[in-house]
């Protein structure tokens, strides 16, 4: 983050100072007083359950020297009437300082952005300072975070944009006009959300219309939702996957004992060979993605080669992990959708084992199509695990699409012991649902 004065900031966001105005922020803002940084900001929320104005304390004690808030407190504060509204006033500022030396890459999708994301950074960093989304900060809140964290050294801003509602791209490009707009598919995530695919192909489109002049769309050549959105910009257009017509195509596709992609991306005047340290085929659409927003930076292709191979990626993401019994776990526990709940079984077939053993949660926001995908999912399950183990009764129908295949187990401790009692040496086990069903517990308990 940049060097920031109290006085600064509250005139950027209009805000009144209580307490000493001389304090300069120099560490990034914070949600959460545990995370503060020694000279950050401390941003305070008064939530439904919870008020962040009571933690300040905590975040003093962790190194924050001011907080932007609602009201005053023990520490120099910025007091605004809208704590959301300035922290995205503040971020934009931020970002149009450093404007002049700064490359905007921006990542959404309905599946696969924080992956990409991840792929995307380490191509990026290879060549220059890169500041990149944590995890899936990817909201109204979690976007100017991350704006928040660049600083005069930073040339490359990777940002993830998620949305829950049509106009939640548009809102965040309107703070920061990405140069390079990528767009990985239009899938199910948020269905119930957004009421059709077509809203959600909107809403995603919402990107590439979102530009900075002369800026650059990177689009999946292999969706057609996607492919369509190039008429939504008079800039360049770049494309990627396995379509014969991608200007980055994925060709000749490998997967290892351990489900690992080995694959050559290939583009009109240059090609070279990329193995993901990372599991699940679906990596090497995500790499190639990653691959082209690097050639609209200006990244040659084997310099992003050499930085996929050495990537990695956030927490609770394909995971693969070796348990003390001589099982293997597949941690896919962040979030889950019909189309990424398929990648992930199809990640589990291709790991060589002994039995695969599907741990599966309910899918959260299908809307009303929610029993008709689990039901289809569970059959998919069926047919790429040997054992499909579902948790919850609102989980049910994935139980009766994979039929005697599957295990209906109460809730995330029934899992554990089930499992507990059941894994032996050389099996494979993925656990992934919504976010909502808190898998992540059952992966760590298991390990």
């Amino acid at each position: 983050m940049i060097p920031l004065g109290l006085g600064e900031i509250a005139a950027v966001v209009g805000g009144v100072i209580e307490g000493d105005d001389a304090v300069k922020v120099t560490a990034p803002a914070v949600l959460d007083g545990r995370q503060a940084e020694p000279g950050g900001l401390f941003v305070a929320f008064t939530g439904e359950h919870v008020d962040g104005h009571d933690y300040v304390g905590q975040a003093s004690r962790a190194g924050a020297v001011a907080v932007l808030g609602s009201r005053p407190t023990p520490l120099p504060t910025v007091v605004v009437e809208d704590v959301r509204a300035a922290l995205q006033v503040l971020a934009a500022h931020v970002v149009a300082r450093l404007r002049d030396g700064l490359t905007v890459v921006a990542v959404t999708g309905s599946q696969g952005k924080t992956g990409t994301k991840d792929l995307l950074a380490a191509v990026l960093s290879s060549t220059a300072p890169t500041t990149a989304t944590v995890g899936s900060l990817n909201n109204e809140l979690g976007v100017p975070l991350t704006m928040l964290r660049a600083s005069t050294a930073t040339r490359f801003l990777a940002l993830e944009m998620g949305a829950r509602h049509v106009g939640d791209i548009a809102r965040l490009t309107d703070l920061v006009a990405p140069d390079i707009a990528v767009v990985l598919n239009v899938g199910q995530a948020h269905l119930g959300e957004f009421g059709s695919r077509a809203a959600i192909a909107r809403t995603k489109g919402e990107l590439v219309r979102g530009l900075a002049p002369g800026g650059t769309a990177v689009l999946n050549a292999d969706d057609p939702r996607v492919a369509a959105m190039r008429t939504l910009t008079d800039g360049p257009v770049l494309t990627f996957g396995r379509a014969e017509h991608a200007d980055v195509r994925v060709l000749d596709l490998t997967l290892d004992r351990l489900g690992r992609p080995s694959f050559t991306l290939r583009t009109a005047d240059a090609s070279a060979h990329v193995t993901l340290p990372l599991t699940g085929a679906h990596q090497a659409l995500n790499a190639s993605a990653a691959a082209a927003a690097g050639q609209a930076a200006g990244i040659p292709l084997d310099v992003a080669a050499d930085a996929l191979a050495t990537a990695s990626l956030s927490k609770w993401r394909m995971e693969r992990r070796d348990l003390a019994g001589g099982a293997t776990l597949l941690n896919d526990s962040y979030n889950a959708n019909p189309d990424s709940t398929r990648a992930a079984l199809d990640a589990l077939a291709a790991i060589h084992g002994g039995r695969r053993i599907a741990v599966l949660g309910a899918m959260l926001e299908l809307g009303a199509d929610s029993e008709a995908e689990h039901h289809a999912v569970g059959a998919y399950a069926a047919s790429r695990a040997d054992v499909v183990a579902v948790i919850g009764e609102t989980a049910r129908p994935l139980a009766d699409g994979a039929g005697e295949r599957a295990v209906l187990l109460a809730d995330n401790d029934a899992a554990v012991d089930w499992l507990r009692g059941h894994l032996v040496a050389g099996d494979v086990v993925l656990v992934k649902a919504s976010r909502g069903a808190r898998l992540d517990e059952v992966a760590a308990a298991l390990r």
